[in-house]
């Protein structure tokens, strides 16, 4: 097995970098959208990281920052007011240049109301741009960007895919709405094709700033079914298959010409529970579900040594995390108590929410869902099972119409405000938009994450991010259930690739051997 987070090079002598060539990514769902400013799904992200750019970007081995679109920048020791020196001669895939006032464009179509393509809908703006009162280009290659208050996330939240990328204000505004399936950036491919539920097609930008990337193509194929998506990769149809069965995981090795890339999973698989409906509004119950769930046997059945359970909301490797918050032990008799604690000594009718498609967090969705229902089952809560494909399962869950619902999370940008505040605070609870797919509402909680944000001493804010741990602990919003390792399957012919610490795969310089 190959765990690595550095570009991959194959065993053999085949090492002198070639130009040419089609790399065809299979993966478990399509993306929903390739505008920067209306994505939030992770299949999305994949792609709009090679056709857009920020102003920074996250190192290769890290999240650590470093310049992009930008190449220099300067902020005010208060921590409002920030500088950025835009790159000179970078020019957008529509030929037209990309200076300040695209940065402008790009930001202010999000936050402005009174900007022509302002849209309520755009899910990451409320968060990358929070606390932003103003956006102006200086001159052709500078922007100043003003916060009402200090964000300690900030700089952090413009390396990320979601929301940050800067767009071609040309081709927006000759798309409209439909830029989503027209994208034009500055990245080092740009679109080709997209067919639903088929595959998207990216091609070489010959004309990027950097160093031009090798492959010709870059192809993104959407293979809802792992066995599938798996026997394809096993008959070279495709290069690379992630959201790999464990089961199926084990026999890579035994593939000639075969490998796996594995780095630490920056993520969480849980299961919500939809504090606006009774009886999980009431907190005996839900830490009756918290003990009712096997978690190690859910992990020994379906991950088979690729993930480790959790007591907890953030990853292990992030910094800010709580390693002193106790587990809610597997205790079916417990959660009996705790249910009759309640008024439910006979238990009681729920329904149980599940995506029909294999994601990075969770490869059988499906069976995992039916595992736990047996668990619910036997302290007496009847679970119905419901499935939907994945954008209209994101949609509805955020609009609040599910009861339990077993979804995932992968970092964005290594800061646990994209845990905590993203995933659980009152502000992101609002339907039909919410993360908050518990609907968590907790005064306390908030004030700490609020401070969290405005305060720039990581020490402090990480002794802040622990008490906020301590009370979603105590509140049980979630059933917590594991952080999964990011792998994939590759074959070995297949050179520079990198996999980053968030998951994310990087084809800038990847090709293609004999």
């Amino acid at each position: 097995m190959l765990c690595v987070n550095l570009p991959i090079h194959s065993n053999g002598s085949d090492t002198i970098p070639r130009s040419g060539g089609t790399i065809i990514v299979g993966r478990g769902a399509d993306s929903l959208s390739l505008d920067p400013a209306n994505s939030s799904d992770n299949e999305s992200s994949k792609v709009i990281a090679h056709i857009f750019e920020g102003l920074v970007r996250y190192k290769n081995d890290s999240t650590e920052i470093e310049p992009a679109l930008a190449t220099s920048w300067e902020t005010s020791p208060n921590g409002k007011e920030w500088i950025f020196h835009i790159r000179k001669k970078v020019m957008f895939h529509d030929g037209t240049p990309c200076n300040a006032d695209a940065v402008v464009f790009s930001f202010l179509r999000q936050i402005d109301p009174a900007h022509a393509f302002y849209r309520k809908h755009f899910k990451y703006a409320g968060f990358t741009f929070k606390y932003v009162t103003k956006v102006e280009a200086l001159d052709d290659h500078t922007v100043k960007i003003t916060l009402e208050k200090p964000y300690a996330p900030f700089l952090s939240n413009l390396g990320m895919h979601h929301g940050a990328p800067i767009i071609s204000p040309t081709a927006l505004k000759k798309w409209g709405d439909d830029f989503a399936k027209h994208p034009v950036g500055t990245g080092p491919f740009k679109f080709g094709e997209w067919i639903p539920d088929e595959r998207i097609v990216l091609e070489r930008n010959t004309a990027y700033w950097n160093r031009s990337p090798l492959l010709e193509k870059l192809v993104y194929q959407t293979i809802k079914d792992a066995s599938l998506r798996f026997d394809m990769f096993q008959r070279a149809q495709i290069h690379i298959a992630d959201s790999i069965s464990p089961a199926d995981l084990s026999k890579i090795n035994q593939l000639p010409g075969s490998s796996l890339i594995q780095v630490p999973g920056m993520n969480i698989v849980y299961l919500a529970m939809n504090m606006e409906k009774t009886p999980f509004n009431m907190l005996p119950v839900r830490k009756a579900v918290n003990h009712a769930i096997n978690k190690e046997n859910l992990i020994n059945l379906f991950y088979q040594g690729m993930a480790v359970p959790t007591n907890n909301l953030i990853p292990p490797n992030m910094w800010g995390y709580n390693d002193q918050i106790a587990e809610y032990e597997y205790n079916p008799d417990k959660a009996k108590s705790l249910l009759k604690e309640a008024g439910y000594e006979k238990g009681f009718e729920t329904t149980l929410w599940t995506m029909n498609v294999s994601r990075p967090y969770i490869s059988l969705p499906l069976e995992i869902a039916r595992a736990i229902k047996g668990n619910l089952s036997a302290v007496g809560i009847n679970a119905r099972i419901v499935s939907y494909d994945w954008g209209e399962y994101l949609s509805r869950t955020a609009n609040g119409e599910h009861d339990l619902c077993l979804i995932g999370w992968i970092s964005d940008n290594g800061d646990p405000d994209n845990f905590l505040y993203v995933l659980l605070d009152k502000e992101n609870a609002v339907k039909p938009k919410s993360a908050n797919r518990a609907f968590f509402v907790h005064e306390l909680f908030h004030d700490l994450v609020i401070k969290a944000q405005q305060t720039l001493d990581k020490n402090e804010r990480s002794r802040l991010y622990h008490q906020a741990q301590e009370i979603v602990h105590e509140q049980a919003p979630w059933v917590p259930l594991a952080h999964v390792q990011q792998t994939i399957a590759i074959q070995k012919r297949i050179h520079g690739v990198i996999m980053r610490p968030t998951g994310s795969l990087r084809f800038d310089q990847a090709w293609i051997g004999d």
